[in-house]
């Protein structure tokens, strides 16, 4: 795919050089104080870092998968040091230094999270000066249609570093993620597939309909340790006892999206009654049917995984 746009985001540059340290993160957190949702751009499209005066540059940048909203401690449990500081304390610092809304004593304030796959920074001999129509006075960031000046001599620059630096550029990815960003996401890391699970299932346990974001965690139906991807169809939002009971086998999930308990939960533990009135009851799945469980996927864990009598 290559992409139609591009977003010049101002870029704090403690996150920056901080990332910039790390082993070739596979993704990264480009969090804002704010908390309106960012749209500017379609998965698969690129974000590029510019730094503030006086170090004015673009400096690297990443491809887009998804943005939300969410506590920073759900932001530091999906993404730990990706978020650009060493410690929870050190994030939330930076945060409330860019915020005098944020109270320094609610540690669990909601912040804006634009979420960005295969990021790449520039060593310093390949910084690039942001395009002229870059107002200095700019403080979020400015989109460039690529199609036509300056935003394609721009993204000519970005991509010929890529290409020299042998990095992955956007033309790797997914081909379905052209259109409307909230419907198809491309293939995401670990902290992106746990924040885009629990925005598909509306922050909800697909089994219970349990809220409270800190029980709720993105299963994998297939398991990435038998070849499972970080895949929209390759998960459920579950409360983490329903998480565990489905990775060990003693619950599955139908190809018509039904409940199944194990009746080996009795047998194993002389316990497992909480369970039993969830058998047969149908999940809560998605709205968008690219993000629904995979058929096939569950079939695979009913007869591979499910513990049967």
């Amino acid at each position: 795919m290559v992409p139609l746009k591009a977003y010049v985001a101002v870029t704090d540059a403690k996150w920056f050089r901080f990332l910039s340290a790390l082993q070739r993160p596979e993704e990264v957190n480009f969090w804002r104080p704010s908390t309106k949702r960012f749209r500017a751009l379609a998965p698969g499209e690129p974000l590029l870092f510019k730094l503030h005066h006086p170090e004015s540059f673009i400096v690297g940048g990443g491809f887009f998968a998804h943005s939300t909203t969410i506590p920073a401690t759900l932001a530091w449990h999906a993404f730990g040091e990706r978020n650009g500081a060493g410690s929870f304390d050190e994030m939330c610092a930076i945060i409330e230094s860019y915020s005098s809304r944020i109270s320094k004593d609610r540690r669990d304030y909601s912040i804006g999270c634009i979420l960005l796959q295969r990021p790449f920074f520039f060593p310093r001999s390949d910084w690039l000066p942001v395009p002229a129509d870059f107002a200095s006075n700019i403080v979020s960031g400015k989109s460039y249609d690529l199609t036509r000046a300056p935003g394609r001599e721009l993204w000519a620059q970005v991509a010929s570093l890529l290409a020299a630096s042998g990095s992955r550029s956007g033309e790797e990815v997914d081909p379905r993620t052209r259109g409307d960003p909230r419907v198809v996401i491309p293939r995401v890391g670990q902290g992106t597939f746990r924040l885009c699970i629990t925005d598909a299932y509306e922050r909800t346990c697909a089994m219970t309909g349990e809220r409270a974001l800190p029980v709720l965690e993105a299963a994998h139906i297939l398991p990435v340790s038998e070849g499972g991807q970080h895949r929209m169809e390759n998960g459920l939002l579950l409360r983490s006892d329903l998480h565990a009971l489905f990775d060990h086998g003693y619950i599955t999930v139908t190809r018509d999206f039904r409940i199944r308990v194990s009746s080996r939960l009795k047998t194993d533990f002389d316990d497992g009654e909480p369970y039993y009135p969830l058998h047969d009851q149908k999940i809560k799945i998605p709205k968008t049917p690219e993000w629904r469980p995979s058929e096939v996927l569950l079939a695979w864990h009913a007869k591979e995984r499910f513990r049967s009598a």
